[in-house]
């Protein structure tokens, strides 16, 4: 078995619902994430690709009929470039980059694209086709924008509850509060800003033709806990014991992320050398409704597999789906909550579903390499009770 590195990174930047990137198609936003982590490796001939894995977890509107192919195209690399899209819903960059870990590990590719995309604006209504001919009664549009629909009738209700209501639930179980929760979404709009304004992220995000956004849209600097505080809940009254808020979870987003993985031997093809190994991952499951804990098992089960403690682990990427499953993995976890998230996270940058995991693995290796660091963790949980975690290793580590 060979090793396989991260060499490259790029992503949009996120656009927040009927924001900026509305007018970009999804294939297109991807198609400029894959350019843009090409375009960071000058000796590549885009003929050694090898192949192309792109996450999306709606696939039912411009994204449809396999949109990792259509950034290929989109993207002007030869016609002789394979492409597949890949679905493992919020984690489906993640799951990207794990497959081409593999292909590169076990000696199937040399080069690999890897990477995801989501627009949650463009996403379509759906309308289900009737089980008999000429039905008299109306007929109901689902928006496929976010959660269930089209449900099956034999799933239990408690597996299908809302996304919100779920982590809710988790609240409950937990006891986190209201203001844990204010905090931890205010503390990520500070550092996203204070990231951006100190230039952390200029090389990781590279602009979308036609949009006039240079940061990510739905970053807020200005936030505080006590603004915070005034937001009413979204998915439980507050005399239901309702927490959760549109200002401590993630936005509905916009935007796409690419990576280029490879063997040892690519660092030749690429004329670059790696960012970082990919020296553990995994994926776990559990109950659907608690899909929010579930990158603490699948976190625990990465950190093995790359023969490594929390304790050694100095940066963590944490998908902020919401602040309350943050806060709960990262109690779990037990780790100094300081090394989650330094420069932002979901809540203020965004989360597109097919591209944040993307976006988690640019920012860990450009937090290892900032710091001189070794060890991180990406992880995100996944919608019907999963989640996915990877650990990188900084292989031009200092410390």
């Amino acid at each position: 078995m060979t090793t396989s590195f991260v060499y490259t990174t790029a992503r949009t930047p996120f656009g927040r619902f009927g924001g900026a990137l509305a007018g970009s198609r999804p294939d297109d936003l991807a198609a400029t994430a894959l350019a843009g982590a090409l375009a960071k490796a000058p000796d590549l001939d885009p003929e050694r690709v090898d192949d192309v894995i792109l996450g999306c977890a709606n696939q039912a509107g411009e994204d449809n009929r396999n949109v990792g192919r259509m950034a290929v195209l989109l993207a002007g690399l030869p016609t002789s470039v394979p492409a597949s899209t890949v679905n493992r819903l919020c984690g489906s960059s993640l799951e990207a980059l794990i497959q081409a870990s593999r292909a590169i590990e076990s000696g199937d590719a040399v080069v690999v694209a890897a990477g995801g995309v989501e627009s949650m604006t463009r996403a379509p209504w759906v309308l289900p086709k009737p089980e008999k001919a000429f039905p008299a009664a109306n007929a109901t549009a689902f928006s496929t924008t976010l959660g269930w629909r089209l449900v099956n009738p034999r799933m239990p209700a408690e597996w299908t509850a809302s996304l919100g209501d779920c982590n809710e639930q988790l609240r409950e179980r937990f006891a986190i509060s209201r203001l844990r929760q204010d905090e931890f979404a205010a503390r990520s709009h500070r550092l996203a800003a204070a990231a951006w304004d100190a230039g952390f992220y200029d090389d990781l995000v590279v602009p979308v033709d036609g949009a006039d956004l240079e940061r990510d849209e739905s970053l807020r600097p200005g936030t505080t806990t006590e603004k915070l505080a005034g937001l009413r809940t979204a998915f439980r009254s507050v005399e239901q014991g309702g927490t959760i808020t549109a200002g401590n979870a993630s936005p509905l987003s916009d935007g796409a992320s690419a990576m280029l993985v490879g063997s040892e031997a690519a660092a030749d093809l690429l004329g670059v050398a790696p960012l970082a190994r990919v020296a553990g991952r995994a994926a776990f499951a559990l109950d659907p409704q608690d899909f929010g804990f579930a990158p603490v098992e699948a976190a625990g089960r990465a950190l093995r597999r790359a023969g490594i403690a929390w304790d050694d682990v100095a940066a963590v990427e944490l998908n902020e789906a919401f602040a309350v499953q943050s806060l709960a993995c990262v109690d779990a976890w037990g780790i100094d909550p300081e090394i989650v998230n330094t420069k932002g996270g979901a809540i203020s940058l965004g989360h597109p579903l097919g591209a944040s995991g993307g976006r988690l693995v640019g920012t860990l290796a450009a937090r290892l390499a900032e710091s001189g660091e070794r060890w991180g963790v990406a992880a995100v949980c996944i919608g019907v009770g999963q989640a996915l975690a990877v650990v990188l290793e900084n292989v031009e580590a200092t410390k």
